[in-house]
């Protein structure tokens, strides 16, 4: 789960990285406008927490943009701006939340992970055949058994159970995995990697669900039969 903060308060910014990545989410950051619209001009997002007193820019500027292009992606805005005026204009433009500040980052995470939930429409537990997976959790199961994932394994899993039977190639499992990291590689040899180990547990559990190599494509989730 793939999550952007737009904030230019350095110090705030870090803290709120932090709480949002200890609560599983990966994270990736713009301390401004631009620097936003380069992000979102080039990865997708499950949720967008959103200043909108931004330095080089209006943050409903890029709520604007993001709801004229038809962006899935949630907003929550942020700031310390009172004005009803601005909450209704954030709303009415697209906005799913908002959170004055100061907050709590206790309730920042909260509102994350419900407007998450929201979106998916089916709760904490994502079923693929035989295979469930909790979102709050973290965890994942067959009617055999428990899978014992490494944290990269259940992102992955988690990332390919929320799209089954579409295909996605490597590096868009890179960079929903891994987030900014991911452009530090020169390969991608350590998604084939996480891939093949994931598969192995899926199929060690008796899954009737598993990642499909596409030739030339990428991979899938898919039924085993």
């Amino acid at each position: 789960m793939k999550i952007l903060i737009v904030e230019d308060e350095e110090e705030l910014l870090k803290i709120m990285k932090s709480t949002l990545q200890d609560a599983g989410f990966v994270v990736e950051t713009a301390s401004g406008y631009a620097a936003a619209k380069e992000k979102t001009g080039i990865y997708e997002y499950e949720c967008i927490v959103l200043d909108l007193m931004l330095p080089d820019g209006n943050g409903l500027d890029l709520l604007k943009e993001l709801s004229e292009e038809g962006r899935a992606e949630k907003v929550i805005i942020t700031s310390a701006k009172g004005s009803v005026d601005d909450r209704i204009a954030g709303l009415e433009l697209g906005a799913d939340d908002y959170l004055p500040k100061p907050f709590h980052l206790g309730e920042l995470t909260a509102r994350v992970k419900s407007i998450i939930r929201r979106n998916r429409g089916t709760g904490n537990i994502i079923t693929l055949g035989n295979l469930s997976l909790d979102t709050e959790k973290r965890a994942a199961w067959t009617e055999m058994t428990k899978l014992d994932l490494l944290n990269k394994e259940y992102r992955i899993l988690h990332y390919f159970m929320t799209r089954p039977e579409r295909i996605i190639d490597k590096q868009n499992i890179a960079e929903a995995v891994w987030g900014d990291n991911a452009d530090q590689s020169d390969n991608f040899n350590f998604v084939y990697q996480q891939i093949a180990n994931l598969k192995r547990k899926l199929k060690a559990a008796g899954s009737n669900m598993n990642i499909h190599a596409v030739y030339g494509f990428g991979y899938k989730m898919s039924s085993e039969e």
